[in-house]
């Protein structure tokens, strides 16, 4: 801000300052504690000459011949004048509290936004069971124990020549049908396959994964393998699971075939 600007003061007080002039004084005395502080100091002298106009200086000139007048005029202006700085007080008060509410406004806005920001640390919640697999009585059950849903119906089946152990759940969805199971004894490295085949003897691919060299619940890796896989096919249209290995070739040979 100029120098010019702080040299306003009078002018802006005495109210000779045109419109645009106005404006940008009041402009600069929001933000200007030095023109402020000068101004609330001069609102008393404009005060007082303000109250010397046209009328006073007349009845002033009046009473150079007339000494009762004299007195008479001499006190109205001085209780006039005490009811005018009483008001003028007031107003200079006001002005201040104003002011210095809207700097308190500016400070707290500003202690705000140099805060810290809070989060809100997530609470506690009672930890959610996984559903799990019990011991079953049936023989071909591998009472593998695991983390497998259990959801639909169960089944269990050992493939004779492979070795590989397979448990199954199967439901019926309104978008088909969904799948989990869980697969030991699944010796790697291969990369294997589930096929859903249908019961018009068509078939289809819904499910690949790898298995590593140390196999699935195997004595070099004792976890089992739990996937899960979704079909568009009816439940009721489903002949049976084969869980199958591809070779590099793209051969396909069944490890376990799990019927329905």
């Amino acid at each position: 801000m100029s120098r010019a600007d702080h040299m306003d003061v009078a002018a802006y007080a005495l109210g000779v300052l045109d419109e645009h002039d106005t404006q940008r004084f009041e402009e600069h005395l929001a933000t200007c504690w030095a023109c402020a502080a000068e101004l609330e100091t001069m609102v008393p002298v404009v005060g007082m000459l303000s109250d010397i106009d046209g009328e006073t200086m007349a009845a002033v000139e009046q009473t150079q011949t007339d000494p009762a007048l004299l007195d008479r005029t001499l006190g109205a202006v001085r209780a006039h004048r005490r009811r005018s700085r009483f008001r003028q007080l007031l107003a200079t008060a006001a002005a201040v509290v104003v002011f210095g509410g809207l700097t308190a406004i500016g400070f707290v806005s500003i202690a705000e936004d140099s805060a810290p920001e809070v989060v809100a640390e997530p609470t506690a919640t009672a930890p959610v069971e996984r559903p799990t697999v019990t011991a079953s009585s049936d023989p071909n059950d591998p009472n593998l124990g695991g983390p497998v849903a259990v959801e639909g119906e169960k089944t269990n089946v050992t493939d004779q020549t492979t070795g590989v152990q397979a448990t199954f759940f199967v439901a019926s969805k309104q978008f088909g049908t969904s799948v989990n199971f869980t697969l030991a004894r699944l010796p790697g490295p291969r990369a294997c396959r589930l096929v859903v085949v249908r019961k018009n003897n068509t078939s289809e691919v819904i499910s690949t994964w790898s298995v590593p060299g140390t196999g699935y619940g195997t004595n070099a890796n004792s976890e089992a393998l739990t996937l899960s896989a979704t079909t568009s096919t009816r439940k009721t249209e489903i002949k049976q699971f084969q869980v199958q290995s591809v070779d590099a070739s793209g051969v396909a040979s069944p490890l376990v075939t799990v019927p329905m």
